[in-house]
């Protein structure tokens, strides 16, 4: 027995919108199911994050029976996954990557920028879309979904408890938007990790995650603050690049349980 175990799933179906927490999920090649395979954009086609508009962590989503909701104070909007046979599909931009999504519908468009405040569109991402994963880091040319650059993010909980040990008010871990958080172990071990299973899926870790201004937003209030960055630099910073957690790649495509031990290779 290793003595790491996985406590929390989690998945953010709309790009920096809140995030579900899930007893179980499907691991597909380009992420967990439903997860960031939908954002939103500007009126250039750009991706919109809670690095410029933080009110977006407002926004909240829900999941019942695997039907999605986007929901909003006491408002909601069903979010329905796309049928990729008969999508109209357009250009959009995520970082460097230019990549085909399908506009959801002009009603989601209007009820997320009245709320936001701000003008844009609800996108999908189709699953049979491209979106290659960094060639330096692939291991079976792996493809993503809208997430940064990688299809999984894991983060033990004795690095957020070390963290949380300097800071002046601890933080939880919906900062950091983790896939997966895992129990045991020691505090930023998951920087050393390799090839590992959790449960029967096999992944990889093939990049420390370099973390940005989006981990100073309260994820209840939609606020900006200066921590946790300010603490992680004076100490987790390496080619001035903040890092907490670890980005992976799964090797194994089923499914995925809360308390599913995790043996490392």
């Amino acid at each position: 027995m290793s003595g790491l175990k996985l406590t929390e799933i989690w998945i953010y179906p709309v790009k920096s919108l809140g995030g579900i927490r899930l007893k179980s999920a499907k691991v597909f090649e380009k992420g967990l199911e439903f997860d960031r395979r939908w954002m939103l954009v500007d009126r250039d086609n750009d991706f919109m994050t809670q690095r410029i508009y933080p009110k977006m962590a407002l926004f909240k989503l829900s999941m019942s029976q695997d039907q999605l909701s986007i929901n909003y104070k006491s408002d909601s909007i069903p979010l329905v996954p796309a049928n990729s046979s008969n999508l109209t599909l357009t250009k959009a931009v995520v970082w460097d990557d230019e990549v085909e999504v399908a506009e959801v519908s002009d009603e989601h468009n209007r009820w997320i920028s009245e709320r936001l405040g701000v003008s844009c569109r609800l996108v999908s991402f189709p699953e049979n879309n491209s979106r290659p994963v960094d060639l330096k880091y692939q291991l079976n040319h792996e493809h993503v979904s809208l997430a940064d650059a990688y299809p999984f993010l894991i983060i033990g909980e004795q690095s957020l408890a070390d963290l949380n040990s300097r800071l002046k008010e601890p933080l939880p871990m919906n900062r950091f938007r983790p896939n997966f958080v895992f129990s045991g172990g020691k505090a930023y071990e998951e920087d050393t990790w390799k090839h590992f299973a959790i449960g029967k899926n096999k992944f990889a870790a093939v990049k420390p995650c370099a973390r940005c201004v989006l981990t100073t937003v309260n994820q209840d209030t939609g606020e900006k603050g200066v921590e946790p960055l300010l603490t992680l630099s004076k100490y987790r910073k390496q080619d001035n690049k903040v890092l907490f957690g670890q980005n992976l790649i799964a090797i194994d495509h089923y499914e995925i349980h809360e308390g599913d031990e995790i043996i490392l290779n």
